[in-house]
């Protein structure tokens, strides 16, 4: 696997090693042994271990997010797309940070098969690109809803460069989300 590390160095691209041939391809997807060591030669710390695995489905068009856990939840987030395509986001906001309010994105698809490592103190979302977009993520901490926060997808000073996708669907909660400077 080849780590690179993006504008916000904390937050890590993942390109795994496919290997393909008349049959299909196969690649490892996670190995926590290398993934430490190649943080390890970037400088970045290790992660707590990963507790818990979600998997989400969506349509084109769904935008998830701006989520995130607070301490004693905090999430680190090691996310991917099986199937189908996402506009992938992070936003900083540790605000002792000097990348504060800073954001990267990436496109994850099942073409690339590109990962993002997220640590702790990052707001994330994404918009699906495709119908039938299968996003999965591992998380170094349990959901708690007492912990839970989240940015509005489009706050006006972040000015996060989203797709254009003729019509978004967003949930209720997450348009009701608050801007960074009012988030917890």
């Amino acid at each position: 696997m080849k780590l690179t590390q993006t504008a916000i160095p904390d937050v890590v691209l993942i390109e795994p090693i496919v290997f393909a041939d008349e049959r299909g391809w196969f690649m490892e997807s996670f190995n926590e042994q290398r993934f430490h060591e190649e943080l390890v030669k970037l400088g970045l710390p290790i992660p707590r271990p990963f507790v818990q695995d979600n998997h989400s489905c969506s349509s084109k068009g769904v935008l998830r997010g701006l989520h995130y856990q607070l301490a004693p939840h905090a999430q680190g987030k090691l996310v991917r797309v099986t199937q189908g395509a996402a506009f992938d986001v992070a936003v900083d906001i540790r605000k002792d940070s000097p990348t504060f309010g800073h954001w990267i994105s990436a496109e994850l698809n099942s073409e690339n098969n590109h990962m993002l490592w997220i640590p702790e103190g990052f707001a994330h979302g994404f918009i699906a690109l495709e119908d039938n977009t299968h996003f999965l993520y591992k998380t170094t901490d349990y959901y708690a809803k007492d912990c839970e926060g989240s940015i509005i997808w489009n706050d006006m000073s972040l000015s996060i460069n989203w797709p254009c996708i003729d019509s978004l669907i967003v949930s209720e909660k997450d348009q009701l989300a608050l801007t960074i400077v009012d988030s917890k």
